[in-house]
């Protein structure tokens, strides 16, 4: 009885390696199919790119084409407010110079305005004073046992 019930076993064990083993073999079917997915995603993947930098430099191009029309547009009215408005008006509208706003001349604008870079410092009102980035700046020192007798002792 062992026996058959051994061989029995053995016999279960057998079919299910075989199955399991059929459903894991990979044929070389499968393996060159997966490679043409492969082949095919890494193609896809590759156009794809091609037409995000493809978009992005026409994008590019419209902007500076945009550029160019906004400058014309803007001499335009410039030119027109100097004809047709008196000169006061004409100057507070528009700069004198009809390019005057896509220049980037901001130092004379700063300097005109007042303003300037933030200090990375905080300024001293002596000498001998703790700067902010002292070691102990803002910290009050522990008052010793003579202190503590001197100060007048305050009653709740």
């Amino acid at each position: 009885m062992i026996w058959l019930t051994a061989i029995g076993c053995l016999a279960v064990g057998i079919i299910i390696g075989v199955v399991i083993t059929s459903r894991l073999n990979t044929s070389p079917a499968r393996v060159q199919e997966l490679e043409n997915q492969i082949r095919t995603l890494k193609e896809s993947h590759n156009s794809y790119r091609d037409n995000v930098s493809d978009h992005f430099s026409m994008t590019a191009e419209l902007f500076q084409h945009m550029t160019e029309s906004y400058k014309e547009v803007y001499q335009h009215l410039a030119t027109g407010a100097q004809e047709l408005c008196s000169h006061e008006v004409a100057s507070k509208l528009l700069p004198a110079r009809s390019d005057s706003v896509f220049d980037n001349d901001s130092d004379e604008d700063d300097s005109a305005v007042g303003l300037s870079p933030p200090k990375d410092y905080a300024t001293k009102q002596n000498p001998g004073q703790k700067g902010a980035l002292s070691e102990d700046f803002g910290i009050d020192k522990p008052r010793s046992a003579d202190d503590e007798e001197s100060s007048p002792q305050q009653t709740h």
